[in-house]
């Protein structure tokens, strides 16, 4: 895929979540494959680096969404949904705002207002008003989508919720929806971090996917790594019982960390021994490709929700 990804922090600390990186930027040094840049919060630097469906009511009742809220004029992605009203904090990403095309302005303008969430952490999301009653996988920073799109094609029992800050990205996700009668396909604008933590309810998730965070690769970024122990932690409480982890890196020092942190995480078991073969059902991208191409390996882990 061609976007980074985002989320972090503990639920039941604030003070966690906040410390905590959240997946996604570029990073010109890291030699790797992966991502250039996505999903995640538009938090402040650290010091250290410069077939259609039906509209759902964006109705607030009891500090819950009743189906999901819409940017100004609904007529699009918001530049900062967020704004000033959450923490600062470090991010793993670093958002890009690269020309959209007329095929992706149009896309966003038909569908954002029923297929397109903005990440303002002001209340909750309801998922099954959002998805129509369908089991909702959240998949932060899918680039481009076509991965993305081929996963939903293969599971339309299955709700994908893509988290991501690449605007080319959510107009070309929500056109390939589209064209190909995807109606299991909802997108996210913002920080991931802000989507787990204030709008996603304990339990309300069928699984999580991140596909080649970025590695930030020098030993001073590494805070900013998506999968760190807060991410986790927030994650797992988001997951129901049996839901499945499932990320891949083609940067083995962060795969061994990956391991390492999810192998902590009391509420997650391990499928495998370590790593995971790669499932069939994981589209190749061509990020993938390029990976191997420099002798990358590319790890897949999979992970399950204890009961």
């Amino acid at each position: 895929m061609d976007a980074r990804a985002a989320a972090d922090a503990h639920a039941a600390t604030g003070a966690a979540a906040g410390a905590s990186p959240h997946a996604s930027a570029p990073s010109s040094e890291s030699g790797s494959a992966t991502r250039r840049g996505s999903a995640g919060a538009e938090g402040a630097e650290d010091e250290d680096t410069a077939g259609p469906v039906t509209a759902v009511t964006s109705a607030q009742a009891g500090g819950e969404r009743r189906g999901k809220p819409m940017s100004p004029e609904g007529t699009g992605p918001a530049a900062d949904p967020a704004g000033s009203h959450h923490e600062r904090r470090i991010r793993s990403f670093q958002p890009r705002r690269s020309r959209v095309t007329a095929s992706q302005a149009g896309a966003l303008r038909r569908l954002w207002p029923t297929w397109g969430v903005d990440v303002d952490g002001l209340s909750r999301l309801d998922l099954d008003a959002f998805f129509g009653g369908l089991p909702v996988v959240l998949e932060i920073g899918f680039g481009m989508g076509e991965a993305t799109a081929r996963m939903a094609a293969a599971d339309p029992e299955t709700g994908i919720l893509g988290c991501d800050v690449h605007t080319p990205g959510q107009g070309n996700l929500l056109g390939l929806a589209e064209r190909n009668g995807l109606s299991n396909i909802r997108v996210a604008n913002g920080d991931a971090i802000i989507l787990l933590r204030e709008m996603l309810a304990p339990g309300s998730l069928a699984g999580l996917r991140v596909f080649f965070p970025d590695p930030w690769p020098k030993k001073r970024h590494h805070k900013r790594r998506l999968i760190q122990p807060e991410f986790v932690a927030l994650a797992s409480s988001r997951l129901a019982p049996g839901a499945l982890v499932h990320c891949a890196t083609d940067w083995e020092p962060y795969a061994e960390q990956m391991l390492e942190v999810l192998s902590a995480e009391p509420a997650l078991e391990n499928l495998y021994a370590d790593y995971a073969p790669r499932p069939e059902f994981r589209p190749f991208t061509k990020f993938e490709g390029q990976g191997l191409e420099k002798g990358h390996v590319v790890r897949d882990l999979m992970f399950r929700r204890r009961p």
